[in-house]
C-alpha cells in the first residue's frame, strides 16, 4: 500500500468579504480535494498546542506523528538538518532572517524576497566581522532564510528554554521594540542584530536595490532558537519509508532527521511561482520505486499568500495544488492498487491577521480500508460538522496507517 500527504501550508482560514463570506478553499475550485472527501472523510486536527507558537516547526511535526510537547526543541536546529549542519550536544541554532525595518517597523519579514546571491554576500559579510569569535558562525540559505550557530565550544550555552523570541512574519508592520529578544543570552542576540544595521548598509549591492523599488536589507533578525531534536526514526515508529518534496529548509531538515529521502525539485521556490506541475509528477515518480511508501508533498505558497494579505492569490495557490498535484497524484494511486491519501494543513495562517494562528485544521482522508462519509467538500465548514476531531493532532497520523503498519511500529506508538 502507498500513503500520499499533500500540506497546503497554512491553507486553513476565515470567511473573507472579498470571497463573498467564503474561506479560500470554499472560493477556490478543487473539485479534487473535494473528491478526496466524498470518496472519504473529513475531520478537524489541532496541530500546534496552545502552550506553543503556531508555526510549521511545531504543526508538521503533530502533522507527521509527533506529540511537539515531547519532541519540538526549535525551529532553526529543523533547518541545519536541511544543509547538513551538524550541531554538538551543547550547541544552539538560530534562524537568521534579513528583514526590512522602517521608522522602528517591520515593514518586510524577506526584505522583499531578497535574492539568495545578494543574501549569500551579506552572510560572508556578517561572518567576517565574527570571525575573531569562537562561537558565532553564519551559514547561509535560500533568500532571506538564514542561519547562525552558538558553538558552545564544550562550555554551557547563554541560551536556555526561556529564552524567547518572535517570527518576524508575525509582526509585519508592526514596532518591534516589544518584539525583541528577552531572556537568557536575550543581550547577545540584540547585540548582533543592532550590529548587523551597519554591516548592510555599508553593502553597496544591498543598497542599490532601492534604485529599482525594492526594499532593502536594513538588518537581521534573529528568533527560532533551539537544539538539534532527539527524534525516533519514522520508519521505526510507523514501519512506513518516507519521502518529502518541498521548497521548505524546515521540512528537508525534519525530513532528514526522520530518515526520509528528500527529493529536490526543479523550481520548487517555496513561493507563489513553485513549479505545482514538477511537484507532482515528482511525487508520482518517487511513488513508483519500491523504497518509497509514504510521499509528502508539501507547498509554501498558500501560506505565503496569507502573509501578504492576498486573498486571490491564496485561492489561485489552492486551485494549482488541487490541478497539479492532489488530481495527478490521486488518479495514480487510484491505478496502482491500494493506497491512502490524506489532505491537511499544518496551521491556519488568517489573511486578516497575516500571520500563523492557533486552532483546527480541515483535513480529508480516502483510500483503501476506509469508510466514506457525507461529506461532498474540502472546507473548513464541511469538517466542522464532522464527528471526527483530534484535539491532539498527533493523533492523524496513526489514523492515516490504522490497520496497515507492521506489528513493531504498532508497538512502538504504544510506547
Amino acid at each position: 500500500m502507498k500513503f500520499v500527504l499533500v500540506i497546503p501550508d497554512g491553507a486553513a482560514d476565515e470567511p473573507q468579504s472579498s470571497l463573498g463570506g467564503k474561506t479560500p478553499l470554499q472560493g477556490a475550485v478543487i473539485p479534487h480535494m473535494d473528491a478526496v472527501a466524498a470518496s472519504g472523510f473529513i475531520g478537524q486536527a489541532d496541530h500546534v498546542p496552545a502552550s506553543m507558537p503556531s508555526g510549521s516547526d511545531v504543526g508538521t511535526m503533530s502533522l507527521f506523528g509527533y506529540d511537539p510537547r515531547k519532541f519540538h526543541t526549535g525551529r532553526a536546529p529543523l533547518e541545519a538538518a536541511a544543509q547538513g549542519i551538524e550541531l554538538g550536544p551543547l550547541d544552539w541554532c538560530i534562524r537568521c532572517n534579513f528583514v526590512t525595518v522602517v521608522d522602528d517597523k517591520m515593514v518586510s519579514f524577506t526584505a522583499e524576497q531578497i535574492p539568495s546571491t545578494l543574501a549569500r554576500q551579506l552572510i560572508e559579510t556578517l561572518q567576517r566581522d565574527q570571525c575573531g569569535n569562537e562561537h558565532w558562525k553564519f551559514f547561509p540559505g535560500v533568500s532571506y532564510r538564514n542561519l547562525l550557530v552558538y558553538r558552545a565550544r564544550n562550555t554551557p550555552a547563554p541560551f536556555g528554554p526561556t529564552t524567547m523570541t518572535t517570527p518576524p512574519h508575525d509582526i509585519t508592520e508592526q514596532l518591534i521594540a516589544p518584539y525583541l529578544p528577552q531572556g537568557p543570552g536575550a543581550e547577545l542576540l540584540r547585540e548582533l542584530m543592532e550590529r548587523s544595521k551597519s554591516l548592510l548598509t555599508a553593502c553597496p549591492a544591498n543598497a542599490e536595490r532601492a534604485a529599482t523599488g525594492s526594499h532593502t536589507a536594513t538588518q537581521t533578525w534573529l528568533w527560532g532558537q533551539g537544539q538539534r531534536p532527539a527524534l525516533t526514526s519514522f520508519y521505526e515508529r510507523f514501519g512506513q519509508r518516507g519521502a518529502v518534496i518541498t521548497a521548505v529548509d524546515l521540512l528537508r531538515g525534519l525530513g532528514r532527521l526522520l530518515g526520509w529521502n528528500v527529493i529536490e525539485v526543479e523550481g520548487a521556490t517555496g513561493y507563489l511561482d513553485t513549479d505545482y506541475a514538477a511537484k507532482g509528477k515528482a511525487a508520482i515518480q518517487a511513488l513508483k520505486d519500491d523504497v518509497t511508501d509514504f510521499m509528502v508533498v508539501h507547498v509554501e505558497a498558500t501560506d505565503e499568500a496569507s502573509h501578504e494579505g492576498k486573498a486571490d492569490e491564496k485561492v489561485r495557490a489552492l486551485e494549482q495544488i488541487d490541478q497539479h498535484i492532489v488530481g495527478p497524484v490521486h488518479d495514480y494511486l487510484r491505478s496502482q492498487g491500494d493506497y491512502r491519501l490524506l489532505i491537511c494543513p499544518d496551521h491556519p495562517t488568517f489573511l486578516r491577521t497575516k500571520t500563523h494562528s492557533h486552532g483546527y485544521v480541515p483535513f480529508a482522508m480516502c483510500g483503501t480500508g476506509l469508510v466514506a462519509d457525507r461529506a461532498v467538500t474540502y472546507d473548513e465548514i464541511a469538517a466542522a460538522a464532522s464527528s471526527c476531531r483530534l484535539d491532539r493532532g498527533c493523533e492523524l497520523m496513526p489514523l492515516l496507517f490504522q490497520n496497515a503498519m507492521s506489528q513493531s511500529a504498532v508497538s512502538s506508538l504504544s510506547h
